[in-house]
């Protein structure tokens, strides 16, 4: 097996997605252009995307660590709204997507068009916190739009069985479809709640912060796999672990936080970008499977599936915004209003990603009596093309939408006070313990190592506060832009010694490294202390 290809791959894309960051664009949409144009070059290896490949091995850690970011508590106070997308608009979008398709295209029977529904029903859980991430929505809307996107991929894979399986010729009834939606949804929870107590006790016993961190990584490929073993939903068993140890983090050591957070930033940064550039790259082999002569009528076909996407959206999200406030007085007491902009931002934002064009590679060749598939190209150039164009169009003109309708997002100084009140509650409640600790004969301590230990709790109580003052009026900075810099000069000055100690061979190397590994915890604890949110 070649391997360099696959090496290109995540070089290049990673490579792109560096580049992107110094840009106004979002990283996605950079890549999705770069692997479009890549992916017509000469002598560009071909990259193939597999559903064997990207739902067993791709999907669940990209799902585990956003689900890790998420908040559970957040979640939980909307999980109302967040159902009725990620459940009820992802079925609506399937049979009302399908639909159209199926009235606007003749060559279409209705069976292939809901599987064409099913697939381009989910919007895509990475490119939603992409953007999320870039544009700064408000902390409800992008809670819920995380949401959605963690669980519709369930959702739309269960109703793309049932819909491929009626169009293959299996006779599968309704009762037969609600059947097999309920054992993927009920048993991807139960087997995601039977998982997540084990899994989380084997992280808190486990005393090598090295094996806690390859456990971390398994995680959600057993999650996935022990789902689907018992055709359960192993998206939602990945994401029902992934929320209880994200909840349950705190109680793992600091040496397996500190490790398991650079990690998995960097497998979600090679995963993303590499997804999104093998977006791009379909694009022959979508064209391949296209008639000649046939490009007109397939690029109309592929406006109006678009067109159908985009507007089946609008028309569940409005209603199901206002209706439930109005027929409930209790959905009215519990969950704060909204006007219009809310629900057009979680409307607009629904863009396509890596799962919908996966499972379209997956739709067989040959129905089970042996005939081709109906229009399997057709629903193939139609899925990329909605994923292009959502990804494109809205993903584009999303943060254009944002700054015009001029949404209230996250508040620096306010979350800086929230920030400084809850440390110095922190402080209080540990100095408190500190002095009762050292009233005790065995714990006493000379007086400078005691004093230090008060400084400490000192230092990180009033760095959040200083973060609140004006910046320096010469150079411009604030206290704790000084602050770290003055840090970061200081640490690197020591780092200098060691180095040179080193060369002279006062010190070997194994010190050294124990040495500079003491001066970067410091230089990191420096940062975070004076870090904002």
């Amino acid at each position: 097996m070649d391997a360099l290809p696959l090496v290109a791959l995540v070089a290049a894309s990673a490579a792109v997605a560096g580049a992107a960051r110094r840009t106004l664009v979002p990283a996605p949409l950079v890549l999705v252009a770069v692997g479009l144009v890549a992916g017509l070059v000469p002598g560009v290896p071909t990259y193939h995307l597999d559903a064997h490949v990207v739902l067993p091995l791709l999907l669940p850690p990209l799902l585990h660590t956003a689900a890790l970011d998420s908040s559970y508590l957040d979640l939980r106070a909307n999980i109302r709204p967040v159902a009725l997308l990620s459940v009820g608009y992802t079925l609506f979008a399937t049979v009302a997507v399908g639909w159209l398709a199926h009235l606007a295209i003749p060559e279409l029977p209705l069976t292939a068009a809901l599987v064409l529904g099913a697939v381009v029903a989910p919007p895509d859980a990475v490119t939603a916190a992409a953007i999320a991430r870039r544009v700064g929505l408000p902390a409800r809307v992008t809670t819920i739009l995380q949401g959605e996107s963690l669980v519709n991929d369930a959702t739309a894979i269960t109703a793309f069985r049932v819909a491929l399986a009626a169009a293959v010729g299996e006779g599968m009834t309704w009762a037969a479809g609600i059947a097999e939606f309920l054992l993927a949804a009920v048993g991807g929870v139960g087997v995601g709640l039977l998982l997540m107590v084990p899994l989380h006790w084997l992280r808190t016993h486990l005393k090598e912060a090295l094996l806690q961190n390859t456990l971390s990584l398994l995680i959600p490929f057993v999650a996935y796999a022990a789902a689907e073993r018992v055709h359960a939903s192993g998206v939602l068993a990945v994401v029902v672990v992934a929320l209880y140890l994200g909840h349950r983090s705190w109680q793992v050591d600091f040496a397996t936080r500190l490790q398991e957070a650079a990690v998995w930033k960097m497998v979600a940064f090679i995963l993303e970008s590499t997804v999104f550039a093998l977006i791009g790259l379909q694009l022959p082999f979508v064209l391949k499977g296209l008639e000649a002569g046939g490009w007109a009528a397939a690029l109309g076909y592929a406006a109006i599936v678009f067109a159908a996407v985009v507007v089946v959206r609008f028309v569940w999200v409005y209603p199901a915004t206002y209706l439930p406030r109005r027929l409930s007085r209790r959905v009215r007491e519990r969950e704060p209003g909204t006007d219009w902009t809310a629900p057009l931002i979680v409307g607009w934002a629904g863009m396509r990603g890596v799962v919908s064009l996966a499972v379209a590679f997956s739709i067989p060749l040959v129905t089970h009596d042996g005939e081709p598939f109906p229009a399997r190209n057709l629903v193939l150039f139609l899925t990329f093309t909605t994923v292009i164009a959502t990804l494109v169009i809205q993903g584009l003109t999303l943060p254009v939408l944002v700054r015009v309708l001029k949404l209230p997002g996250r508040d620096p100084q306010t979350e800086t006070l929230v920030e400084a009140q809850a440390q110095s509650e922190a402080s209080a409640a540990a100095e408190a313990r500190l002095e009762e600790l050292l009233a005790a004969p065995h714990n006493r301590l000379p007086p400078p190592l005691a004093d230090r230990l008060r400084s400490v709790l000192d230092r990180r109580r009033n760095a959040v506060w200083e973060r609140l003052g004006a910046a320096d009026p010469v150079t411009g900075e604030s206290a704790d832009d000084t602050y770290r810099r003055l840090a970061r000069e200081m640490i690197e000055a020591e780092r200098k010694v060691f180095v040179r100690l080193r060369d002279e061979r006062r010190i070997d190397d194994e010190m050294m490294r124990t040495l500079l590994r003491r001066l970067d915890l410091e230089e990191a604890a420096a940062y975070r202390e004076t870090d904002g949110p």
